[in-house]
């Protein structure tokens, strides 16, 4: 019988762990799968917990190069190797033992979820250890290792799909995606985030539009530092979603990283947990209006990892249920307790960060017009310039 979700969720996913002093801490993960189970999104019948096995290097190898795969398996095995290369090794990619194991099994879980979208197993799926969108072909990149994005992706696209939309709203480009789809008219990609001139990876700009082949299959949004709810939502409603309507995907995948919200310490944007969640509301929304409802959604960076991370992607996980968590609503106090008794540091209280008394969350439609003096006015028109006339779409109105 068909579930409304899957979720891929096992506790060993907290071996991807690039060590203590490191941003990408794995508690985030830990702590989002004990505030969903807090609000018994596991529980119900028609959702389904994905447990994947490890995957063949046959797999990887759809997008990574064997001797990559190689390299990721010599630094899991010994992480003081030298001379790894490939981007293993450093700051943002330091090796630790059971590197191969923990990045593969997040492969695996994405592509299952690929599969049981496809297949008419589950309406939606989602992923919330995966969205590792910076991993190249050859390379670690920007804490990630295996691209189960591009993965997924590719198996999709090897299954006869002929058309995946991709929407990535995490706060630095979504460039590895990008780069391994940048020639292929049958995947768009669309990335709306903080510009490269002033965050990693200093990529994903307006006119950066795709391959020969496949001029428009490359979006990108690039917003000014400081942005804050209203503006950010602006941008999203303007210049991503109508692309993604043009192009009329059969399947949506989406990468959902929080790290845009105000408390990140790595990034300089300035939206909360509301805006996140709107977000997947209206990509949620748009997967039933385009795709029959086949959605594969995914995490992606964050770093605030105690009131940020487990909320939003708690939201993530109880939309694509079906069981969608009101902003109002107070975080479970069991939770709260183990945050509290694990980390010395008070929890969130409720499941949305604005005023009880702010109201419904606000945005300008592009309808009413463009302010040329607006900074983030100026980065959605240059997105609707470059890219709207590729597909089809007016450089003003939807």
């Amino acid at each position: 019988m068909p579930t409304q979700a899957q979720v891929v969720w096992d506790p060993g996913f907290t071996r991807y762990d690039f060590g203590p002093t490191h941003p990408m801490s794995p508690l985030r993960l830990d702590l989002t799968a004990r505030l969903c189970t807090a609000f018994g999104l596991f529980d119900h019948p028609d959702v389904h917990m994905v447990h994947p096995s490890m995957p063949s290097d046959d797999l990887l190898a759809t997008v990574h190069d064997r001797g990559y795969i190689e390299a990721v398996r010599r630094a899991s095995d010994d992480p003081d190797t030298e001379d790894l290369g490939h981007g293993i090794g450093t700051g943002d990619d330091p090796a630790f033992s059971g590197m191969h194991d923990a990045s593969a099994l997040v492969v695996a879980g994405t592509r299952d979820l690929c599969e049981a979208v496809l297949t008419g197993q589950s309406a939606h799926g989602v992923n919330f250890c995966g969205g590792l969108h910076h991993a190249m072909p050859d390379a670690a990149s920007g804490f990630c290792i295996y691209n189960d994005v591009a993965v997924g992706i590719r198996w999709l696209l090897d299954q006869g799909v002929e058309r995946v939309a991709y929407v990535d709203v995490d706060v630095h480009h979504g460039d590895g995606v990008e780069r391994i789809f940048w020639d292929d008219e049958r995947v768009l990609t669309v990335s709306i985030h903080e510009s490269g001139r002033a965050l990693f990876p200093g990529t994903g700009w307006p006119g950066d539009l795709g391959g020969p082949r496949a001029q428009g299959s490359a979006v990108n949004v690039a917003l000014p530092p400081g942005v804050g709810d209203a503006g950010w939502l602006r941008a999203f409603h303007s210049a991503v979603l109508p692309v993604v309507r043009s192009f009329r995907p059969q399947i949506l995948v989406t990468q959902h990283g929080c790290d845009t919200h105000i408390q990140d310490p790595l990034a300089h944007m300035a939206l909360t947990v509301d805006a996140g969640r709107s977000a997947a509301l209206a990509l949620h929304d748009l997967s039933h209006e385009l795709c029959d409802g086949r959605w594969v959604a995914l995490g992606g960076g964050g770093y605030e990892i105690v009131d940020v991370v487990p909320r939003a992607w708690t939201h993530l996980t109880a939309i694509a249920t079906h069981r969608p968590i009101p902003v109002e609503v107070a975080v479970p106090e069991s939770w709260r307790d183990y945050v509290q008794q694990l980390t010395g540091r008070p929890a969130p209280r409720r499941m949305g960060d604005r005023a009880r008394d702010a109201g419904p969350l606000w945005w300008r439609s592009w309808d009413v017009g463009y302010d040329p003096e607006d900074t983030v006015d100026q980065a959605i028109m240059a997105t609707r310039r470059a890219a709207f006339p590729l597909h089809g779409l007016d450089v003003w109105f939807d």
